[in-house]
């Protein structure tokens, strides 16, 4: 009997990694998906301007368009802004504190604006580039950095460089 009960329990061992093993492997058949996400961004756009802080708030869009077959979320997009070629500052969008389901589904095909506020500190660029921003001066913008998507098995970041006249 106690023979029996080892091969049963190795058997059960097994068949654990081997389903171990085919999550993996079905997850790795996401990533080459995931690679496919395009990012544009398509606006930046003044909101408010704070002459007590020397801040400049705007809204920056981003869109983002799945071609892959899989549907997925946007969990983080990190970004350097730059104004005419001058760097603004970094920026941020994530949803990493909602949880998966909460969050906006990009389905085959989709294309979804993304919109986050960017905060323009006088004290942290030159104040020339500052006063052009805050004035609507700036003839182009463009961002790079990096976009994190996910499916319910996985994860993928992609660098991305884009612009906006």
């Amino acid at each position: 009997m106690a023979l029996q009960s080892k091969t049963t329990v190795y058997l059960a061992l097994a068949g654990v990694f081997a389903l171990m093993g085919g999550i993996v492997f079905y997850a790795s058949l996401d990533n080459a998906e995931l690679d496919q996400v395009e990012i544009k961004l398509t606006g930046v756009e003044l909101l408010d301007v704070n002459t007590v802080d020397n801040q400049g708030k705007f809204q920056v869009t981003f869109l983002i368009k799945n071609p892959s077959n899989k549907t997925l979320t946007v969990s983080v997009i990190d970004y350097k802004l730059y104004g005419d070629g001058k760097l603004l500052g970094s920026g941020l969008y994530s949803t990493t504190d909602i949880a998966l389901p909460g969050r906006a589904l990009f389905y085959p095909g989709a294309e979804v604006p993304l919109k986050n506020t960017f905060i323009l500190n006088k004290s942290e660029i030159d104040s020339e580039i500052y006063e052009d921003a805050i004035n609507e001066r700036i003839a182009g913008f463009s961002a790079e950095g990096k976009i994190t998507t996910q499916t319910a098995w996985s994860e993928a970041d992609k660098d991305f460089k884009t612009s906006y006249n």
